[in-house]
């Protein structure tokens, strides 16, 4: 009997096993054996690490990334959950002044929920889930040196584990390293001309210190409490009270160019009541710390659009941070890092993974919720003194004053609400703002007065009170 023709299954290399990387492994597996290249030892226990600089402070998942998640991922929500993390419904869970500082209404009819939980805590419910996957192999203290192909092909990469180094071959390499990628470097070694960039930064430091929630606090579903800064009014300040699992409270402060957060333990609860709010000082005066503060000042917008490029080489595609790092005051790079990893399963499905040209589909499909996400952020931090080499273009300005109409308009109605959480959840376009549920409201809608203060119910003033 003659021997049964076999194909081989196409090999892919990821490059960082944070969140992004994770995500394009999980859709990966699907088309190919997927080995994930990781500088650090990875905790077996949630934790922090040198890769996710960024951990100890406040994150949370849109609803765009919720479903994202469950797209990619199913139940793994619920493992988050079963964890510890909550869905909090957005407006009901959430105390929220604007930019503009206005303060939303807590209306409860939207669907809107975010993903509430630690950092650490969330990487280690992806890892669990991700890595368990026996079509994937974990490459852990490996570092990344440069890529191998040339201007045409990317073939695979070539790594240093401890003082040996070698080639892992490859018919896809995805680099989702983070900020600090080094593909424009590489890309450059292999003759290819240098992508289009670019940085818009508020100069926003952020600092963080962890508390246990007070008493009381702890038999309600406490709200998160975000104040938001103004960029109208620099320099800008703004906090969150974000509570978490172990009876928690993550509190994040943060500043502009002028009127930064220091890590001085004794003035944080001061910078505190210096907001635009003092809501969130009055909240952490008397509540206990848990630990020191946290900072971070590597804040900045930075994007490349490799979607772009001229040039670009068969089996080399760039993910998640690597691509666009947003101001992590908008929350959006844990979602737009799932619907990236949605973008390379959706492209696969219909296109082989090996086939030329499909590194390049996958980079123009992953540049969509990047442009989302950098617009939000951009839209608000080019108005900053010295945030950017130019100045915010017409559009930029005319977009900025439309959303602060949306804002207004959704912060005292329900359905436009609904319209302008489609778009900042990272669920629906921009365009949605001038759908009928936004324009309508907007222009036609009762004209209720906005609130004066912090929606805190009287129960949630007391419970946080020791």
């Amino acid at each position: 009997m003659p021997d049964r023709a076999t194909t081989r299954r196409p090999t892919a290399v990821v490059l960082g096993a944070s969140a992004a990387g994770l995500f394009a492994a999980a859709a990966l597996t699907e088309f190919a054996d997927v080995t994930v290249v990781e500088r650090d030892l990875l905790p077996t226990d949630p934790g922090p690490r040198r890769g996710v600089p960024q951990s100890r402070h406040a994150h949370m998942v849109w609803s765009g990334g919720v479903k994202a998640f469950e797209e990619l991922l199913p139940g793994v929500v619920d493992a988050s959950l079963a964890r510890g993390a909550r869905l909090a419904h957005i407006m009901g869970d959430m105390v929220s002044r604007a930019p503009n500082e206005v303060w939303f209404r807590r209306f409860t009819t939207t669907h809107h929920c975010n993903l509430v939980c630690s950092r650490d805590l969330l990487d280690q419910v992806l890892r669990d889930r991700v890595l368990a996957d026996p079509r994937l192999t974990l490459r852990q203290g490996t570092t990344a040196l440069a890529l191998e192909g040339d201007a045409a092909r990317v073939t695979g990469v070539r790594v240093r584990a401890g003082d040996e180094e070698h080639v892992l071959a490859a018919d896809l390499v995805v680099d989702a390293s983070g900020r600090g990628s080094r593909a424009p470097r590489w890309l450059a070694a292999l003759g290819l001309p240098g992508v289009t960039e670019r940085e818009v930064d508020a100069g926003v430091v952020y600092a963080t210190r962890l508390y246990r929630a007070p008493g009381a606090t702890r038999h309600l579903a406490f709200p998160i409490v975000n104040v938001q800064a103004n960029p109208a009014k620099a320099p800008g300040r703004g906090g969150i009270v974000l509570p978490v699992e172990d009876d928690r409270w993550i509190v994040t402060l943060a500043g502009t160019r002028g009127g930064e957060p220091g890590d001085d333990p004794g003035a944080f609860a001061d910078f505190a009541l210096t907001l635009g709010d003092p809501v969130i000082g009055e909240l952490i005066k008397d509540a206990e710390p848990l630990g020191g503060v946290a900072t971070t000042r590597a804040t900045g917008n930075r994007r490349r659009y490799y979607e772009k490029a001229e040039r670009w080489p068969d089996g080399f595609v760039v993910l998640g941070d690597a691509v666009a790092g947003y101001n992590p005051v908008y929350g959006h790079g844990l979602t737009v890092a799932a619907q990236c990893a949605l973008a390379v399963r959706t492209v696969l499905r219909s296109t082989a993974l090996t086939a030329p040209g499909t590194a390049r589909r996958i980079q123009r499909a992953a540049a969509r919720p990047v442009a989302a996400a950098w617009d939000l952020a951009v839209g608000q931090d080019a108005f900053y003194p010295g945030a950017s080499d130019t100045p915010p273009t017409a559009t930029e300005r005319f977009l900025a004053r439309f959303v602060d109409r949306a804002v207004e308009t959704g912060a005292r109605d329900p359905r436009a609400l609904g319209a302008l959480l489609d778009v900042m959840g990272l669920e629906k376009p921009a365009t949605r703002l001038f759908s009928p549920g936004m324009l309508l409201p907007m222009l036609l809608g009762r004209k209720r007065p906005h609130l004066s203060g912090p929606p805190l119910t009287e129960a949630e003033r007391r419970a946080a009170t020791p």
